[in-house]
């Protein structure tokens, strides 16, 4: 952190125009991250609070701070105009950026109607799925693929409507991914030349 401080002081000091250093976009994310860090530090130091390890709820007040922190992970995000490899996979996605609103869009139309189905289904059969949102979220699990295990259908008619959910769950993320890939193809091709 002490870097981060100094690095800052010395541009602050020796930068022509204050405004002209704060154009940067990314920087203007990284400074109030990194004062943030500063200011937990010198909370750190100055009253004995650990910030981190709040196990009474006594400081609530410096929840802010430990949000403000999570934010450090905005400075990878530097790295990618550094890569070309990356600004490809960048411009296809944002290339496929209508593709990918109508598969999000088909996702929650899917998750609503299937978990509901779900629902009425499982709910006399097995406690577990307990409300539409509970189904909901095994809905998601199943389309993805991700099958955590912490909800599964115990009936028939629920196991036969899992099947096909999962399989109409493979064709979902299938035939998006076709369109992206041809997407990051043209991308690449073109940025090749």
């Amino acid at each position: 952190m002490g870097f981060f401080t100094t690095d800052f002081l010395v541009r602050l000091v020796t930068w022509p125009s204050f405004s002209r250093l704060l154009e940067k976009h990314i920087q203007c994310i990284g400074y109030p991250i990194n004062l943030a860090i500063l200011c937990g530090l010198i909370a750190n130091g100055v009253g004995n609070v650990d910030i981190d390890n709040d196990e009474l709820g006594e400081n609530q007040h410096y929840v802010v701070l430990r949000v403000c922190r999570i934010f450090r992970i905005v400075r990878i995000f530097k790295f990618i105009r550094h890569s070309r490899d990356l600004l490809i996979i960048m411009k296809a996605v944002s290339n496929a950026k209508r593709e990918l609103i109508l598969l999000v869009c088909l996702l929650f139309i899917f998750v609503i109607t299937f978990g509901s189905i779900m629902f009425y289904i499982e709910s006399s059969y097995n406690k577990n799925f307990s409300s539409i949102m509970r189904s909901c979220w095994w809905v998601i699990v199943t389309i993805t693929t991700v099958g955590y295990g912490d909800l599964y259908p115990e009936s028939v008619g629920g196991q036969l409507f899992g099947g096909f959910v999962l399989t109409l769950g493979i064709v979902f993320l299938a035939l998006p991914m076709t369109i992206i890939v041809s997407k990051f193809s043209f991308v690449y091709e073109r940025e090749k030349m």
